[in-house]
């Protein structure tokens, strides 16, 4: 079992950055990892993953987020980050990280699985103020 605690969060002005982090109790490397968010009245949204399926690692973005947040992992400190910039007051909301086995043909997949098969931290609140 892998336990995983999200550190980072906070309350940031329109235009500003934060950078998330995402501690892992065990190593990681072998896992596929994600960002998820939350904001009240809105469903979850995958935002930030880097998945495997069979011909090698994809890296993934929400359309909402491409070029302005990246996901990294370090995998021999055990940590995965996600750097957002340009944040704007959509970005509001509770983020999540999660660590799955597997291997996935394509985002949805591992979206899907992630709920079942994932390691999930406890998250941590972004606030973005206009």
């Amino acid at each position: 079992q892998v336990q995983l605690a999200e550190l980072g969060g906070g309350s940031v002005q329109a235009g500003g950055s934060l950078r998330l982090s995402c501690e892992a109790s065990t190593y990681i490397d072998t896992y596929n990892i994600g960002w998820f968010r939350q904001a009240p009245g809105n469903q979850r949204e995958g935002v930030a993953a880097i998945y495997r399926n069979n011909g090698g690692a994809i890296t993934y973005y929400a359309d909402s987020v491409k070029g302005r947040f990246t996901i990294s992992q370090d995998n021999a400190k055990k940590m995965v980050y996600l750097e957002m910039n340009s944040l704007k007051p959509d970005d509001t909301g509770m983020y999540t990280c999660a660590v799955v086995p597997g291997i996935y043909r394509d985002y949805s997949s591992f979206s899907a699985a992630s709920g079942a098969l994932g390691y999930w931290g406890q998250g941590t609140e972004v606030t973005v103020s206009s």
